[in-house]
């Protein structure tokens, strides 16, 4: 029998998960994901996991990395008292944690939990074992070092110790690591994305930034008065890029004020325009056709917009015409389980929970409840999908929305070709 001062395995986990994630949600380039295991009410055969804790680990996913599924997959810009160099390039590594803690017995296999980082190595750039401090062994840290696997001692105060550090290692990247990176970037869908659902807000930024007055009051007077939401959404749509010393144009976002300028003799004179679009429900695609074709070269270029037209246009060609909420993310969790839960199910509140069994799959008992979805996926994406010309209907706030009749579909499905 344990003692009562053993730790359990999701009592090391939520501690090694602070030591590298501290501040997840004031770091846009930070993202991690605790597997759907430890969102279940017990651990082991009677130990509850506390909410308290359930809420540090959140949010929960199933993602398979090399032949299993980590306890934590996360990106993010380490420290260097984390690894074994000082440089390791510009782009955050993509992290693995097994963690291992005290079972019925009192025993901690921290030797199994290295192997297991180190299968782990084929598509991460860096693993760790996270154990308590006291069960690591010489044993251990001599294979850690060997198969490159860090070592992170949580102690009894909680304090988490780098007993071993990795080096990073460059590897091939799957669909499910993949869902990880996209949602640490300024591209991802973690409820830091998309406040507006209209894809003009967006298109305007960069014309207000190339003016030569406040960028805010431009856009304030010609566009809309929620400028920081606009700018967010700018940056997800990759239009410019938000610097700690400043905002910038990407090439995109260049291109965008290329073709004002083209059309108008100032981009003043294109944001009168935007002016007169203020309140309409008219698609935009529909209203301004070639500011639409525009907004649909730039939704299109959003990752997830891609990978939402190819499952359609299978879903099509299979005989789902006209699919559902629940048909889509049915369907998307069978091709791209990872992807389709960070893009489309809540991560707080605790709905992942509720909506994952322990091996990661939907329960369709509750997929049929509004409340679960992201909004930034389901209202502001996909309104913004209509406006472009892209999906028949626009979207519905989760409060408002009724999955099983919650139509997406293409407004151009194309037929099978020979």
């Amino acid at each position: 029998m344990a003692s009562a001062t053993s730790l359990s395995e999701p009592q090391v986990l939520a501690n090694a998960k602070r030591r590298l994630f501290p501040n997840q949600e004031d770091d846009d380039n930070a993202y991690a994901v605790v597997d759907t295991q430890f969102a279940m009410d017990k651990w082991l055969a009677e130990e509850p996991i506390e909410q308290d804790l359930q809420e540090q680990l959140a949010p929960f996913n199933h993602v398979k990395i090399g032949s299993g599924y980590p306890d934590l997959v996360g990106v993010k810009q380490l420290e260097s008292e984390l690894l074994a160099v000082d440089r390791f390039g510009n782009e955050p590594p993509l992290i693995v944690i097994e963690a291992k803690g005290h079972t019925d017995n009192g025993t901690v296999d921290v030797e199994g939990g290295i192997v297991q980082a180190y299968d782990r190595l084929h598509e991460a750039n860096a693993a760790y074992v996270a154990s308590p401090r006291s069960a690591i062994s010489q044993s251990a840290r001599t294979l850690a070092q060997e198969l490159n696997v860090g070592i992170l001692g949580v102690n009894r105060d909680e304090n988490v110790e780098p007993v071993e550090v990795p080096r990073i290692v460059g590897n091939r990247s799957s669909d499910e690591a993949s869902a990880i990176r996209f949602q640490a970037t300024a591209s991802g869908v973690a409820d830091k994305s998309f406040g507006l659902n209209h894809p003009k807000n967006y298109l305007a930024y960069p014309l207000a930034l190339y003016h030569s007055d406040d960028t805010s009051d431009i856009l304030s007077e010609y566009v809309v008065d929620a400028t920081k939401q606009a700018r967010r959404g700018a940056a997800f749509l990759n239009l410019i890029d938000e610097e700690p010393d400043g905002t910038t144009f990407t090439p995109l976002g260049e291109e965008v004020v290329r073709f004002a300028l083209h059309n108008y003799e100032t981009v003043e004179e294109a944001l009168a325009e935007f002016e007169a679009w203020q309140g309409s429900r008219k698609r935009f695609y529909n209203e301004a056709s070639d500011w639409g074709l525009i907004a649909r070269h730039v939704v299109w270029s959003y990752p997830a917009t891609k990978l939402l037209v190819e499952e359609l246009q299978t879903m099509h060609r299979d005989g789902i015409s006209e699919p559902s909420l629940v048909d889509l993310v049915s369907w998307l969790h069978v091709q791209h389980p990872t992807f389709t839960v960070e893009l489309f199910i809540r991560g707080t509140d605790g709905v992942r929970s509720r909506v994952l069994t322990e091996e990661g799959e939907l329960k369709k008992s509750e997929m049929i409840d509004g409340t679960i979805y992201h909004s930034p996926t389901v209202f502001q994406l996909k309104a913004m999908l209509y406006h472009a010309g892209i999906l028949t209907d626009r979207g519905a706030e989760p409060h408002r929305l009724d999955p099983p009749n919650d139509v997406w579909k293409l407004c151009e499905s194309l037929k099978e070709t020979v």
